[in-house]
């Protein structure tokens, strides 16, 4: 044992979504990491010890490996967990040893989707009818009472898994909702976008509202999912007043960093309407991370790390307080898996160095496996990041990267997958 504070770190990307060594001297503090195998990608070799999980939300299984750690290593004086997935075994582990950062009861309003309806909801703000779904009578009555169709959602899911939509009493029979605690939301025709940033307990801090480009739920069908940031001042205008209201009503004098939902519609008289669809206390996923460390300078998963210390987040520059400061508008784009997870990459090509395509890329090459892992978006058929003068650009390098990129791949056995 030595004075240097022991830090455990709870990740399962395999990609650098955030930068460890930047956050925390390695040397100064002895840094242990619990991870998966895919995981073990991003943690650095300076890592103090490493433990592998099957998976890192299973929190009896971390918490014996934290316990061991902390036999061998010293008490945790932190406990860091970033991914969505992970929120809550964090949030608990942090009660047992005491350290500090964000507890369950802050966590579960951004990760129980009931709720956090509720939360909005009970706050008078616009959120689309809801009710849990605690069985198939329940689904059944709220369809005939709120008008169908109706969307069937885990309460604690994420990447839009387990996301059912049903058109009418016929596609409620057979829907399991047994497995876990379900919630049923009527269903909105408007558009979806996100907003991305960090609040301090009263206001935004850092945000940047963007517009999806096809649907979460549709990328899980096979459709490629895109996200181009807004870049009208109006519309950017009722977004911020829409945001820190919600925000306000889940985590009212408490800072998060969040990834916020809604949905954007039009009023008679040409005004923006907002409508709240969910929201996380994480940072966004996909390609965000890098565009907030590339294109507007700030590092948000530093900001969320410093939150789960109970510490100041990283001062904003000006640039990424507001979108009306940026002089470029952000974008992403992902395409789906090319055959059924795990694959063997087959065919790829390099979208980068073209006139209209991004200016960063993550393709697999042929031969390299694509694995059947939890972070779901990020092992995909291909990421893409992209900046122009204006979102119409934007937007534009997006569609034409979509329709020519290729990925081909042939499916590996069951017994491969390591995740």
């Amino acid at each position: 044992m030595t004075d240097r504070p022991h830090i455990i770190v709870i990740n399962r990307w395999r990609e650098r979504y955030a930068e460890f060594t930047s956050y925390i001297d390695h040397a100064e503090n002895r840094v242990s990491y619990v991870t998966t195998e895919v995981g073990t990608g991003s943690v650095p070799p300076q890592a103090h010890e490493v433990v592998l999980v099957p998976a890192t939300d299973d929190l009896a299984r971390v918490r014996t490996e934290v316990r061991a750690l902390a036999t061998r290593h010293g008490a945790p004086a932190a406990i860091v967990a970033l991914k969505e997935d992970d929120l809550l075994v964090g949030a608990a582990l942090r009660e047992e040893w005491d350290v500090p950062g964000p507890r369950q009861p802050s966590q579960i309003v951004f990760r129980d989707k009931y709720v956090m309806c509720r939360a909005v909801a009970d706050a008078g703000l616009d959120v689309p009818a809801f009710a849990a779904a605690t069985d198939t009578a329940a689904v059944l009555a709220f369809g005939a009472a709120a008008g169908w169709p109706v969307i069937v959602k885990p309460r604690t899911g994420s990447s839009s898994a387990g996301v059912v939509r049903a058109d009418g009493p016929e596609d409620v029979t057979g829907l399991d909702l047994d497995s876990e605690p379900m919630l049923v939301q009527a269903f909105v025709e408007a558009p979806i976008s996100h907003v991305d940033g960090v609040f301090d307990g009263q206001r935004l801090l850092a945000w940047r509202a963007s517009r999806y480009l096809n649907t979460c739920l549709g990328f899980r069908g096979g459709t490629f999912l895109g996200s181009v940031e807004i870049d009208d001042p109006e519309v950017n205008a009722a977004i911020d007043r829409a945001a820190t209201a919600y925000l306000g009503a889940l985590s009212p004098g408490r800072a998060t960093v969040f990834h916020l939902e809604l949905f954007l519609d039009r009023a008679p008289d040409g005004s923006t309407v907002c409508r709240f669809l969910e929201c996380g206390a994480r940072v966004g996923g996909a390609e965000i991370p890098f565009l907030w460390r590339e294109v507007h300078g700030y590092d948000l998963m530093h900001a969320a790390w410093q939150l789960q210390l109970d510490r100041p987040v990283p001062p904003v520059p000006q640039t990424a307080a507001a979108p009306y400061a940026a002089d470029e508008v952000a974008g992403w784009m992902l395409m789906p898996a090319p055959a059924e997870r795990p694959c063997r990459i087959t065919e790829s090509t390099s979208m980068t160095g073209r006139a209209e395509g991004p200016y960063a890329e993550v393709v697999l090459h042929p031969g390299e496996v694509l694995p059947d892992a939890d972070a779901y978006y990020e092992h995909v058929g291909g990421r893409f990041r992209f900046r122009a003068a204006d979102g119409a650009a934007t937007e534009a390098a997006i569609t034409a990267t979509a329709t020519d990129f290729r990925v081909r791949a042939e499916p590996l056995a069951l017994s491969t997958t390591n995740a």
